[in-house]
């Protein structure tokens, strides 16, 4: 933790669960001299305040970046360039503007053409959070010993990456630097067309005629309960990410859907050798990401049970 503020006043753009995150965890580092919020539904705002999540609000984002030295857009991918429009005449000179968003090369195509010579353009992306939305759902620890991704572009000065590198580390995460394509490409696979396959069973089972939807909810094993964990995500940031990572993730989708062509006719034709080989391959994988501190080992995924 510094003696004096890393940034004399920053700024967050949007109270959800990131942003309020953002600004706990900014809280916890004394990582700032001033911490303004701003959101543009009031009721959201409100909430914010009545938790004490700043020293400042604003329902319009003009004047709550007015002079910060940080500006965190921590809003659906989609909503990009009307913010940057709005807020890029009021940015202070060498502000830096960052994001949370989970899709990069959309965002540097939406806010490079609207903000002003004078600041420092650095996506970013914090592989953090949970299916809970709004300023309540937020915690300071939600970024700690996890991955925060920065996809600068090759003419933006070192020392905003630098600064902003420190910022991230300051709120508990590893920093990586990535190009933004590859960024997209890796996150579709990882991240993006997993919430697919979820939205998409979930509401598949919802459909079906021969099952009622009492029994979908009252015989939910531990799959297709963990499906509807994530299927429950804010509906807004998702369609955001695939339509504006929808290269990347109809690229993904495809061969996902190869590689389950393959898995039906595997158990179509009894291949148990095939199966077998791929349970195994998979099983490996979850050991890999336990070993490398993204998940615990505990059964059930470390939901309590009585003893």
């Amino acid at each position: 933790m510094a003696d004096t503020p890393l940034f004399d006043r920053i700024t967050i753009v949007g109270a959800g669960l990131i942003g309020s995150s953002v600004a706990r965890a900014v809280r916890r580092g004394k990582l700032a001299g001033h911490l303004t919020i701003v959101d543009a539904s009031p009721e959201v705002l409100g909430e914010a305040k009545e938790l004490g999540l700043a020293d400042s609000y604003h329902l319009g984002a003009a004047e709550g970046v007015a002079g910060a030295g940080l500006v965190m857009l921590a809003v659906p991918v989609g909503a990009m360039a009307s913010v940057g429009a709005v807020m890029a005449p009021a940015l202070m000179d060498g502000a830096i503007v960052s994001d949370v968003g989970s899709v990069k090369e959309s965002v540097f195509k939406a806010l490079s053409p609207l903000l002003p010579s004078h600041v420092h353009l650095i996506p970013g992306h914090p592989v953090a959070g949970t299916e809970q939305s709004g300023p309540g759902a937020g915690f300071a620890s939600l970024f700690d010993g996890r991955w925060c991704i920065l996809t600068p572009d090759e003419e933006v000065d070192q020392s905003a990456v630098d600064k902003l590198t420190a910022f991230w580390q300051g709120l508990g995460s590893t920093v990586e630097i990535m190009e933004a394509r590859h960024h997209d490409l890796v996150l579709a696979i990882t991240s993006h067309v997993p919430h697919l396959i979820a939205y998409n069973i979930v509401g598949t089972a919802s459909d079906l005629e021969e099952v009622t939807r009492s029994e979908v909810i009252k015989y939910s094993a531990g799959g297709f309960r963990d499906f509807t964990r994530i299927a429950a995500s804010d509906p807004t940031m998702w369609r955001d990410v695939f339509l504006n990572n929808k290269d990347a993730v109809l690229e993904m989708l495809g061969r996902f859907s190869e590689d389950l062509t393959a898995l039906q006719r595997a158990i179509r034709w009894g291949d148990g050798d095939a199966l077998f080989d791929l349970f195994s391959r998979t099983r490996e994988v979850r050991r890999r990401i336990i070993d490398a501190g993204q998940d615990d080992a505990k059964a059930d995924f470390g939901r309590p049970h009585e003893e």
